[in-house]
């Protein structure tokens, strides 16, 4: 019987294969770069169970890629990369493909495949907001174990869905309950958040810097959530910045939707805010009670596609933050 892992191999061993002619002007490879697919253990906690610092949950193993840039045998800055609603997808392989051309190693860890999920876009309810949150932490932890890695220089990415877990991954709150002994993230970079869902202390994260980048356009995740969120950490002083790029929409780094793509059955809480209550509840913040998805806020239908403009801006500041962030030559 093939086991979840092997399935997540499946997915991960041969790297998302993009089309030559979806990838014209993007970095095509890097020689030589070492592939490895590794187990992560962790475990599928529902909300509540994260949010009251709960360790319990139904085991799973899921599976990462990383892949190591360079013949050289030092240890190397990485990369986790968290991917959203629909899997990983081919934009999340080129990013990987255009860290590793300036010498940083990416981890692209599958969420899903291992919890026999392929996708939660039309319906989000197979797995919670927070464990990818934890997944992120245990990616963390594998690597700063890692001969080749050096465990001062993780950094962790996400998109959308992802990006929520890799945002939410800063609380100092949650890395005291959750995350490694010994291992922080060094900085947060994410790509069209939900955030819309306020936690308690959520002001309070780390010295790390955070990187939020969002198109305006967005109508599967509104960006005035996460203008209101960065506005209240800078207040608190933490070390933040939402770029914004004008008329962009979701998946703007997604070179393979060329065209605009409406999803017609895409599940998105783009109407509702949420906060988190006593007992690790959800609330919705405009009815106070228990949040779920047949609340009248969540809708569905929203677009998706490709800006140019957007992705070549967003990934020069990108290897820019990093190659600073990192201190690469």
């Amino acid at each position: 019987m093939t086991s979840p892992f092997q399935l997540a191999l499946r997915v991960l061993l041969p790297a998302v294969l993009v089309h030559l002619s979806q990838t014209a002007g993007f970095a095509q490879t890097v020689s030589p770069v070492r592939l490895e697919a590794h187990p992560v253990q962790t475990v599928t906690m529902t909300d509540e169970q994260f949010l009251t610092g709960s360790t319990e949950g139904a085991p799973v193993v899921i599976a990462g890629q990383l892949r190591l840039p360079g013949s050289g045998t030092g240890r190397l800055p990485a990369v986790v990369l968290l991917h959203g609603a629909g899997g990983i997808s081919a934009n999340i392989d080129l990013w990987a493909r255009e860290f590793n051309s300036i010498g940083i190693a990416t981890f692209v860890l599958d969420s899903y495949t291992g919890r026999g999920i392929v996708s939660v876009s039309e319906n989000q309810t197979q797995l919670g907001r927070t464990p990818q949150i934890n997944d992120a932490y245990r990616a963390l932890e594998l690597l700063a174990k890692h001969p080749r890695i050096d465990p001062a220089r993780i950094a962790v990415m996400g998109f959308s869905r992802g990006g929520q877990a890799a945002l939410y991954s800063s609380l100092t709150r949650f890395q005291r309950m959750h995350g490694p002994d010994g291992a922080r993230f060094a900085a947060y970079v994410i790509l069209y958040p939900p955030c819309n869902l306020k936690f308690i202390d959520d002001e309070q994260v780390g010295a790390q810097p955070i990187r939020i980048f969002h198109g305006t356009a967005d109508d599967f995740v509104l960006i005035d959530a996460c203008r209101a969120y960065v506005a209240r950490l800078k207040k608190a002083g933490r070390d933040v910045q939402l770029t914004e790029y004008p008329g962009a929409l979701h998946v703007f780094d997604g070179p393979h939707l060329k065209d605009r793509v409406f999803v017609a059955r895409g599940q998105t809480t783009r109407r509702c805010a949420m906060e988190e209550g006593a007992g690790g509840k959800i609330i919705n913040t405009a009815t106070q009670q228990p949040f779920t998805y047949d609340d009248a806020c969540v809708e569905r239908g929203a677009s998706v596609g490709y800006d140019a403009d957007a992705y070549t801006k967003s990934l020069k500041a990108i290897k820019g933050f990093l190659s600073e962030t990192f201190k690469l030559p």
